[in-house]
């Protein structure tokens, strides 16, 4: 039989139940921590009653192959993507013109760009067409350049094939801007660089084009500055396309 005595014996219980009580104060923490775990060694405790918190040790955890990977590596990731993201500008695409010839958008680095879904018979269309027109001349040779991509998408309004839009904008309107193939803005078929407008500025509703003639306008970078409602004259954002061309 193993005789202690009373000293030992009083040494052993005390830190035994310190052992204990440690142990439930991190038990409550636990089921936070999701990338650490806090793990008790008594093995650790000092025999001084006021040194007793060295008996708490921060060990690393257990490696497994299905763990979640720490929040820094998935942090570093998403910014990463987001960097990515916000480095594309309008001139990293290539769109078709009226008569299906690539045309490479960052031939237009250093112009002002403004970008509109246009339409034939809408009730926007006289408007629109005469002011983007008169825009168009005032500044065409400060650095200005509208780019529109007619679209079908809503009310059917933009019927025609792409020599029948180019006659009528450049026949009426007088248009010297460029016309483009005719596009989708919205849906799983919208052209790639009207999604990356929608995703650079989203609308007052959503993302989604809400109708013919809505407006985007572009620094000399290729940077999506601003947004315009179909409401919104060409002409009264003239302020905003002078101060991108350094007029103001």
């Amino acid at each position: 039989m193993l005789c202690c005595s009373p000293s030992a014996l009083s040494r052993f219980i005390y830190l035994r139940n310190l052992s204990h009580s440690a142990s439930l104060r991190l038990s409550k923490p636990l089921s936070s921590l999701s990338q650490r775990t806090l793990f008790f060694s008594p093995s650790r405790i000092s025999s001084s009653p006021s040194r007793h918190l060295r008996g708490v040790s921060f060990l690393s955890p257990v490696s497994s192959s299905s763990a979640a990977p720490p929040v820094c590596c998935r942090f570093a990731s998403e910014m990463a993507g987001n960097s990515s993201q916000a480095t594309q500008t309008v001139h990293d695409f290539t769109v078709k013109d009226a008569r299906g010839n690539d045309v490479n958008l960052g031939t237009y680095k250093g112009k002002v760009l403004l970008i509109v879904n246009v339409a034939s018979q809408c009730g926007l269309t006289n408007s629109n067409y005469t002011e983007l027109t008169a825009l168009y001349e005032k500044y065409k040779d400060k650095g200005l350049e509208i780019l529109a991509f007619p679209c079908n998408q809503f009310g059917a309004q933009e019927p025609g094939s792409n020599e029948q839009i180019l006659e009528f904008a450049c026949t009426r309107f007088k248009a010297e801007y460029p016309i483009f193939d005719k596009v989708d803005v919205n849906g799983d078929n919208a052209a790639p660089i009207y999604k990356f407008l929608k995703s650079s500025k989203g609308g007052l509703f959503g993302e989604s084009i809400k109708w013919n003639f809505s407006k985007f306008l572009v620094d000399k970078e290729g940077h999506v500055v601003d947004r315009y409602a179909p409401t919104t004259s060409p002409l009264s954002i003239e302020k905003d396309v002078k101060k991108l061309l350094g007029l103001n």
